[in-house]
């Protein structure tokens, strides 16, 4: 059998006269520490471009797409817009990218109506809520009072803290133990749970949602955290399970 062929959700860098390279342009990618964690189990890695905007040309679509792919990984990034969950930002830096949320929510909606597996990350995981009907904390520190840092600028990736596994979900299937250390480069979560989603890890000092599943017979899940990021030798949980399981699933679709 041919490789899986697995999608990742574009990040968009949008026009800004201060940028030199192509100011006056829309720019797509994806990092590439999320396509070698993909390929790290064999996939082959696609970023999916949006079909949309003002250069679109031709009659291709996100469900072309999620039709010729075998799963998605949602990339993490930008804020989500409060506006996509009904809310109006509490703070200009929190404005988000409304342009990707709808490009995303789209993907979603297209990899999940052709039985592919999505995978979200991060920004990721808050997406896949706000797309099922979902809220989010625009910021934690401001609408919460926590005293976990769950975002240091200065040391971006290296900034760890505890999740602790909810009891008999899958997750505690694909990682044993109750307790993990993880990265965590966030300053929004989520506030209310999307129906038909369980909650599958928290933050043992805050309850902040770090881990979520859908119960339904579609294979959508997330979390809050980093798998790309993560390198043993940092005492950091192994994801690889959580790939593994995932690709599991973009393969048995495939099959159907």
């Amino acid at each position: 059998m041919s490789r899986l062929k697995i999608g990742i959700s574009a990040c968009f860098m949008h026009p800004d006269p201060k940028r030199v390279a192509a100011p006056k342009k829309t720019l797509l990618f994806i990092e590439r520490s999320t396509a070698h964690w993909v390929m790290s189990e064999g996939a082959l890695a696609f970023m999916i471009p949006s079909p949309s905007g003002e250069t679109a040309r031709g009659d291709v679509t996100l469900d072309d797409y999620a039709r010729e792919l075998d799963g998605l990984v949602m990339h993490g990034g930008a804020d989500v817009s409060p506006t996509s969950y009904g809310e109006q930002p509490l703070h200009p830096d929190w404005a988000g990218d409304k342009v990707r949320d709808e490009y995303e929510m789209a993907l979603v909606r297209a990899f999940s109506d052709a039985g592919k597996p999505v995978f979200g990350i991060c920004r990721g995981l808050q997406l896949i809520n706000v797309a099922h009907g979902g809220t989010l904390y625009q910021d934690l520190a401001t609408q919460t009072g926590t005293p976990l840092v769950h975002r240091d600028r200065d040391v971006y990736d290296l900034n760890f803290h505890e999740v602790d596994i909810v009891p008999g979900t899958r997750l505690e299937t694909l990682l044993g133990e109750r307790r993990h250390r993880i990265n965590s480069i966030h300053h929004q979560a989520i506030k209310d749970l999307a129906e038909g989603f369980v909650v599958e890890a928290t933050s043992p000092d805050d309850g902040i949602i770090e881990a979520i599943r859908h119960e339904g017979d579609r294979w959508i899940a997330g979390v809050q955290w980093h798998p790309e990021f993560h390198n043993a030798e940092l005492g950091v949980v192994d994801d690889t399970p959580l790939l593994r399981d995932f690709l599991d699933a973009a393969s048995a679709a495939r099959k159907k």
